[in-house]
């Protein structure tokens, strides 16, 4: 996730945000299950996670305010 889409995730909703967040932990999973057959590089789960971190610690700071 690039700077700016970084910034983006502060302007959308809360429901945009769960979407969002329902979309990279399914990509998540498929990345995982590709991986422990061996057809893809560790980078990418560890990107996807930091992408689900960084869209769930947003969705959570909406949701208390």
């Amino acid at each position: 996730m690039k700077n700016n889409d970084i910034k983006a995730l502060h302007n959308k909703s809360v429901k945009e945000l769960q979407i969002q967040l329902d979309g990279l932990l399914i990509e998540l999973a498929q990345a995982r299950l590709k991986k422990a057959a061996g057809k893809l590089k560790n980078t990418h789960t560890a990107l996807l996670s930091d992408d689900v971190a960084r869209v769930k610690t947003v969705l959570s700071m909406k949701q208390r305010s």
